[in-house]
């Protein structure tokens, strides 16, 4: 019964200090949130952005417009017949995001600088211009007896096609298709990234220029391999 004063003169001391706990926990909660917000994940907002892309399935990079002029010659019963095309057509330059793996894109954090290894570019089978085909053929006689026409129209496309599928492989535009798609896996994966406040540099190259980068390509880490340590210490701190 003696100890009741003293009891009663210290329980309002331990109500505020639970008070001024909860207060702090509370607080430091907040901050986390507030901070958490102010500070996002790079790496998450890669991983997000990768899996956008891969949805995409085939991106057109670059596209070009060419040429081709082919003829063609039959000769038959004992009469000649020869038949000149000039048809117009675009090529697409794609790359297949499918193929952009996790494993393809590492996280450098001595510099916040994140290296994509792209897939090589595709070149997709040429888009005649149908419309705007011309021809220009010598051998009436034969035309006009046989389906030598037909025959020289139908050699004639299929040369056309594959003359515009070999102009595409011109050197100066694979290097113009290759800078459009450093320039797009950049923009896709910096702008989101940019959205959330995150300066970060982005390195994108090609599979055969992988020995410029080999120093920095193994000292970065997969963006996998980082996500998995995360969520490694997000269940060890439960």
């Amino acid at each position: 019964m003696n100890d009741s004063p003293y009891r009663n003169r210290w329980a309002p001391a331990v109500i505020i200090c639970g008070f001024l706990v909860l207060l702090g926990a509370l607080a430091w909660l907040l901050f986390d949130r507030v901070e958490s917000r102010i500070s996002p994940d790079p790496v998450s907002i890669v991983n997000t952005s990768l899996s956008h892309m891969q949805e995409q399935n085939r991106l057109t990079v670059f596209s070009a417009s060419y040429n081709a002029t082919v003829t063609t010659t039959l000769t038959k019963l004992g009469l000649s017949a020869r038949k000149t095309l000039i048809m117009p057509g675009t090529v697409r330059y794609e790359l297949d995001m499918a193929k952009l793996k996790a494993d393809n894109v590492r996280w450098d954090a001595r510099d916040d600088t994140l290296y994509v290894e792209i897939p090589a570019i595709e070149i997709a089978r040429p888009e005649a211009h149908i419309d705007q085909i011309q021809t220009y053929d010598d051998g009436g006689i034969l035309m006009a007896l046989t389906d030598a026409e037909n025959v020289l129209d139908q050699a004639n496309r299929k040369k056309g096609v594959e003359e515009l599928a070999r102009q595409a492989q011109n050197p100066v535009q694979i290097r113009l298709a290759r800078e459009a798609a450093r320039r797009a896996v950049r923009h896709n994966f910096a702008v989101p990234l940019q959205a959330a406040g995150v300066e970060a540099k982005i390195d994108a190259f090609f599979p055969y220029e992988r020995s410029r980068y080999k120093e920095r390509w193994d000292y970065s880490r997969p963006i996998r391999e980082v996500l998995a340590e995360q969520q490694q210490k997000r269940e060890e701190a439960q």
